[in-house]
């Protein structure tokens, strides 16, 4: 804890450490492949002793060893420095033997087997080492499990029954051939190109034919029932070599990235041991120091940014811990929060005209004509009986005007006449003719000006130009 708390408050002055010319930007690169700082690849390569163990038809027979064989080579992918992945290919024999009965008597085979093989390799030397550990290691215990496809062929004889016409079994490599795999090993860093290891596998084929006892459990002449199991199992023990890729000095199954950082803060912590912080204090107790404290003089009880500044969330220039409304700006007279403003009453006589458009909105006329449509009658209904509220005193004016197609005296014209419709039927409603003016204004009052030409613009703009309107005069 110690620790964290120095490195937190060294940061500003680490920054500058690095470099002794302030003004220069700092060296980055990008998060990529070429920014690795160890090697994660590597090939190996090794062979040693297998032996075919735990089956009906073993390598270890009459307090003798039937030694079989195998080798194997590699490509390895270190994912962090616990944990890697090879894939794997394993070629090898194993010799074995049994006594059936007095019958038959001693059985004697072999199987010859090629395995592909994905394992998994956790590194429990680095699992397990502490990171203040600062001590070169050389050593590594590594452990193995994965699975794997194995193909194999077998070859059984013995002194009577399979004399003339040994049993032969030839496994193809598919997905019915899966092989389970584990097993340890111990590293040696003989440099930084190269290892060397110890390892041991064991291997689980799941079948009861891979020690060559038989095609099924059965089988004649009863090798596969010598003993009690259900899966040949073989073991392996190998010495290898693996060849480390790439022009980094440190492979990653040698290092712990946590470690170096640690061994650089720590040099770091000695370098700057009698750096004194926070060394003017806090006078105005708001947790900032006063070295880089903006505000010296924040009021008890406010918070603060990193900077020592009281907080001013809706930024109305009262300081949160003053202002009675937080999120909503408003004056420092009305301690931070809006001034109430009445409700703007419009007119009477603005409000019936917006009114009156609502329904003046939509209606419709027979192509090129000033007939009104029928179903535009219910709407100019409604429009007279508010007209008729409004007083003989006042003046109003029902414009009409069209879209931009055709040409100025047309629609001209046709604006007039569908004007000059919607007064008529407005007075035959009972509106007094002494208030209503009708006016033609043709293409020259757009509701959309920017639709001159109408080709400029969609259609629903190009109606909505065609239109009849009510304002006041």
């Amino acid at each position: 804890m110690k620790k964290k708390l120095f490195l937190f408050f060294l940061l500003p002055v680490l920054g500058l450490a690095q470099t002794n010319d302030y003004e220069s930007k700092p060296e980055t690169q990008p998060f990529n492949n070429k920014s690795r700082l160890f090697k994660d690849w590597s090939v190996s390569v090794g062979g040693g002793a297998a032996f075919m163990t735990h089956a009906d038809l073993t390598s270890f027979y009459d307090g003798k060893i039937n030694w079989g064989w195998n080798g194997y080579v590699s490509l390895d992918k270190q994912i962090t420095h616990t944990f890697g992945l090879s894939l794997m290919y394993t070629r090898g024999q194993t010799n074995q033997k049994a006594y059936l009965n007095d019958a038959a008597g001693v059985g004697h085979g072999y199987t010859k087997f090629n395995q592909v093989a994905l394992l998994g390799d956790v590194n429990f030397s680095n699992l397990m080492r502490r990171v203040d550990n600062r001590s070169k290691f050389r050593w590594a215990l590594h452990g193995y499990a994965g699975i794997g496809l194995t193909s194999y062929k077998t070859f059984l004889q013995d002194n009577n029954v399979l004399g003339k016409w040994p049993l032969y079994i030839d496994q193809k490599m598919d997905f019915g051939s899966f092989t389970y795999i584990g097993g340890v090993g111990l590293k040696y860093n003989i440099s930084r190109l190269l290892d060397i290891e110890l390892r041991t596998l064991y291997l689980m084929s799941g079948d009861e034919e891979f020690d060559g006892g038989g095609w099924t459990r059965n089988a004649y002449p009863g090798y596969n029932l010598i003993n009690d199991t259900y899966s040949d199992n073989a073991w392996l023990v190998n010495l290898g070599l693996s060849f480390k890729l790439g022009k980094h000095p440190d492979h990653l199954r040698w290092v712990d990235p946590l470690q170096g950082a640690y061994a650089k803060a720590e040099i770091l912590e000695e370098q700057f041991k009698d750096f004194k912080v926070c060394e003017k204090g806090d006078q105005d107790n708001d947790g900032v120091c006063d070295d880089w404290d903006r505000q010296l003089d924040t009021p008890a009880g406010a918070r603060v940014d990193g900077a020592g500044v009281a907080l001013d969330t809706d930024l109305d220039g009262v300081i949160d811990l003053n202002d009675k409304c937080v999120t909503v700006p408003g004056p420092i007279q009305n301690n931070g929060c809006p001034l109430e403003t009445k409700a703007q009453v419009l007119p009477v006589k603005e409000v019936a005209i917006d009114e009156i458009n609502k329904y003046f909105n939509g209606i419709e006329f027979e192509l090129n004509k000033d007939v009104i449509r029928t179903k535009s009658f219910s709407d100019l209904d409604n429009a007279a009986e508010i007209i008729k509220t409004l007083g003989g005193d006042s003046k109003f004016i029902v414009v009409g005007a069209t879209d931009s197609r055709g040409s100025s005296a047309y629609n001209k014209k046709l604006s007039q006449a569908r004007a000059n419709a919607v007064l008529n039927y407005l007075v035959n409603k009972g509106v007094s003719a002494s208030v209503l003016t009708a006016e033609g204004r043709g293409k020259e009052d757009l509701k959309y000006t920017e639709c001159d030409p109408a080709t400029k613009c969609p259609e629903w703009k190009n109606e909505a130009n065609r239109r009849v309107y009510f304002v006041a005069k």
